[in-house]
C-alpha cells in the first residue's frame, strides 16, 4: 500500500487522452496490435513522452489503458519500462479494456486474449492488471462463467502483476454481484473500485459496500460548467475512507473542454488530498 498521503495519487492514461490523441483499438480475434487511430486528435505526447510529463506534474503512478499502448514487441516494451524507472513514475495498473470472459459463446476467446495481456503487463513491471469481469447480465450462469474464467487466468498468471476487476458493466450492477465474485475466488482476484460507474439514489450506499474489498479506486469526479462536484466527490472519497480503504487514488478525468486534463486532474488531486489531510 501507498507509504505517503502524495503516493495515494495516480494518473490514467484515459485521463489524458486528448494529449496522446491516438488510440490503437481491439480486435478479440488476435493479439496484433490494431492500426493507429487519431481518435482525439495527433495528440501532443507520446505514450514514451508521458512518464516524464507526469514527474513534471508532479505524479508518480500511472496506469494505462490497453488501447494506448502502440506496440507489444519487446523492444518497445522495455523502452516505455525503462522510461517510467528513469521518471520514477510506477506503472500502477494494465487496464485490459475488452473482452467479455462471461459470454457464452466466445468467453473462452476473450480469456485468451485477456491472458495475453497479463504477459504484457508483467512484462512492463506493472503492479496490477485490471480484467472486466463481463458484459452479460448478471445471471448466475453468467456470474459462475466470469468467476470460473477470473480463476483460471489467476492460476495461469506466471508473473508477479496481481489481477483485479472492476464494478463495471452489466454483470457487476450493485455490491451484491461484486460479492459474489469476489466471494467465490477466494482472493485470488482483487477489486478495483470505480466512483463512476454506479449512478442513481443507491450509488452512494452501493459503493460503501465494496470499498472495504477494494484495493484501487477509480476515483473519477463530475464537472458541471467547468466546476467539480465537490460534494459528490467529497462523499465518494469519505465513505471509501470509512470503509478502511487505503489505496491510491486514481485521477480519472473525462470533462469536456474548456477544462484543459492537467488543471482537471490538478483540481481533483486537490480534492482528495485536502480530503485525506482532514482524517
Amino acid at each position: 500500500m501507498p507509504s505517503s498521503t502524495e503516493d495515494r495519487i495516480a494518473v490514467s492514461t484515459w485521463s489524458l487522452h486528448r494529449h496522446l490523441g491516438t488510440t490503437y483499438p481491439h480486435d478479440l480475434t488476435t493479439t496484433a496490435i490494431g492500426p493507429v487511430q487519431e481518435t482525439y486528435g495527433e495528440g501532443t505526447e507520446s505514450l514514451l513522452d508521458l512518464p516524464s510529463a507526469l514527474n513534471n506534474h508532479g505524479y508518480a503512478r500511472m496506469e494505462l489503458v490497453s488501447f494506448h499502448l502502440p506496440s507489444r514487441d519487446p523492444v518497445y516494451l522495455g523502452e516505455l519500462r525503462d522510461q517510467l524507472g528513469t521518471c520514477g513514475v510506477a506503472l500502477q495498473t494494465l487496464l485490459i479494456d475488452d473482452g467479455d470472459i462471461a459470454h457464452p459463446e466466445h468467453g473462452a476467446r476473450d480469456e485468451a486474449w485477456i491472458a495475453s495481456w497479463i504477459e504484457i503487463a508483467n512484462e512492463l513491471g506493472a503492479r496490477n492488471a485490471r480484467i472486466i469481469a463481463g458484459k452479460q447480465a448478471p445471471s448466475k450462469a453468467a456470474l459462475d462463467r466470469s468467476v470460473a474464467a477470473l480463476r483460471s487466468l489467476a492460476d495461469g498468471n506466471a508473473g508477479g502483476v496481481r489481477l483485479t476487476t472492476e464494478n463495471w458493466f452489466n454483470l457487476l450492477p450493485s455490491a451484491e454481484e461484486v460479492t459474489y465474485v469476489l466471494d467465490r475466488l477466494e482472493g485470488k482476484v482483487g477489486l478495483l473500485g470505480d466512483f463512476g460507474n454506479w449512478t442513481g439514489a443507491g450509488k452512494y450506499d452501493e459503493l460503501a459496500k465494496v470499498f472495504g474489498r477494494a484495493e484501487l479506486c477509480h476515483a473519477k469526479a463530475n464537472f458541471i460548467d467547468g466546476d467539480l462536484d465537490a460534494t459528490d466527490y467529497g462523499r465518494c472519497i469519505d465513505l471509501a475512507e470509512a470503509a478502511g480503504y487505503s489505496g491510491p487514488y486514481t485521477l480519472i478525468f473525462d470533462s469536456e473542454l474548456p477544462v484543459n486534463e492537467w488543471d482537471g486532474l490538478a483540481i481533483e488531486r486537490d480534492v482528495i488530498l485536502s480530503r485525506l489531510a482532514r482524517a
